[in-house]
């Protein structure tokens, strides 16, 4: 293992894809349930509406995922587990695509993802706005300081404002006194992004970015107009549940909790008495967050812990509900609490799309609308060709979007560093190609 660099800790920063360049990318979403990488190619779509950040077609050529190992609420907990994993999954979808990748875009799923807003302010003494004014004003808001052990993921500009006129979209050419500007930084833990760049690493990939998963399954999922008139993104994981609000066609707050679909499954478990694997099975077969009227007439079978194939135990599939629906109510009480408090309280017009695998529940959408109010609908990726059915579905939506993340990079501004890197270990490149060859021969 190579030493740590003595460097200041950021995390890798995407080049922005050239609408005129084609390109083929590699991203690896790593979750508490599932690690999933896709590779695919990209090719320039031409004329783009303004609005639309999909300015590429997708065509999915090689996919593999398998059962999340050493992973837990988005956080690596065991390297040399994540490690193998990871090695498998990128391995299964280099066969499929027949070409190998050494580079991958990952999610950031773990961490406290959260959100902090900074603004700034320059004269510029009543002449048109230049390209130079608008760069010396996004340095002033990009030159913030964030909290110790924090590290930002997306620091995104959500509009200029020219002599207090706001929602400002290109204040190029236009004339005033004092131009300013309002950055949105979504931020996590430095220890969870060091560790996930890490464990890439450790599987010979070099990590070339890295997107929050609410914010991936939101370029993925939504329509432009929605992110346009104000949506939350949802992304109902199984270590954690996540948030994206967008408006005005940005990213405007990111947050997350820890509870997602395992906890659904544990709560079954302990409820019954039953063993992990049954609880999860009658979640997902039989698991509802509604209550109907043949609940108390349908039964569903399930083994006691240490009892395994002596005889079966039944319970009716109205006290299956009773299990489920106080902890997804639970979780949805929380992000409305947190969303009021960042100051996007409930409302009737209010827009929520949910993704992630535990947003299949049974019932899910429903109790979101009665706790979050407002219209709900489930998301899928839109726009990828050449998913297979299977991955058409909500739990690939974040790594879905990692594919549109290329698209958009170029609207994110980071206060410019020179000679810096991300510490993770390792000495980056050659040291990984040291380890292989001395693993390898």
């Amino acid at each position: 293992m190579g030493r740590v660099m003595k460097s200041q800790l950021v995390p890798p920063r995407l080049k922005p894809l050239s609408p005129r360049r084609a390109a083929t990318f590699g991203v690896l979403d790593i979750g508490t349930s599932k690690i999933a990488c896709l590779i695919a190619r990209l090719t320039p779509v031409g004329d783009v509406a303004p609005r639309d950040w999909r300015t590429h077609r997708i065509r999915v050529i090689g996919i593999g995922h398998q059962r999340s190992l050493g992973v837990k609420h988005g956080l690596v907990i065991d390297m040399d587990a994540a490690e193998r994993a990871i090695r498998q999954t990128v391995d299964a979808a280099e066969r499929m695509a027949g070409t190998q990748i050494d580079h991958v875009i990952v999610t950031a799923s773990g961490g406290r993802l959260a959100s902090e807003h900074f603004a700034a302010k320059r004269a510029i003494g009543g002449r048109e706005v230049a390209e130079s004014d608008i760069h010396r004003v996004l340095e002033a808001s990009a030159a913030h300081h964030l909290h110790r052990g924090r590290v930002a993921v997306h620091s995104i500009p959500t509009g200029f404002s020219l002599d207090g006129v706001p929602d400002i979209r290109e204040p190029k050419d236009m004339i005033g006194d004092e131009l300013g500007v309002d950055l949105h930084v979504a931020s996590c833990d430095q220890a969870a992004v060091r560790n996930l760049v890490l464990a890439a690493e450790r599987g010979h990939l070099g990590v070339e970015g890295m997107a929050a998963a609410p914010y991936a399954a939101g370029l993925s999922a939504l329509e432009p107009d929605e992110a346009e008139m104000g949506v939350v993104l949802i992304d109902m994981g199984a270590g954690s549940t996540s948030l994206a609000v967008f408006a005005r066609g940005k990213l405007t707050h990111l947050d997350a909790v820890t509870l997602g679909g395992n906890h659904v499954t544990m709560d079954i478990a302990r409820g019954l008495d039953a063993r992990l694997a049954d609880a999860e099975r009658l979640k997902t077969f039989h698991g509802s967050a509604i209550s109907s009227s043949s609940d108390e007439r349908e039964t569903v079978s399930f083994d006691h812990v240490g009892e395994s194939g002596r005889h079966k135990h039944y319970a009716p599939k109205s006290h299956l509900v009773r299990i489920i629906r106080p902890r997804i109510e639970e979780t949805f009480e929380f992000l409305r609490d947190r969303l009021a408090r960042a100051g996007y309280p409930s409302g009737p017009n209010r827009r929520i799309v949910l993704t992630g695998g535990a947003c299949q529940l049974t019932g899910a959408a429903e109790c979101a609308r009665s706790i979050l109010g407002g219209q709900v609908r489930i998301g899928r990726p839109i726009g990828v060709d050449g998913l297979p059915d299977p991955a058409r579905s909500p739990a690939f939506a974040a790594a879905a979007g990692l594919l549109v993340y290329p698209q958009v990079a170029g609207r994110e501004y980071f206060e410019p560093h020179r000679g810096e890197r991300f510490a993770t270990g390792t000495d980056g490149y050659m040291s990984r190609v040291g380890r292989w060859l001395k693993e390898s021969f």
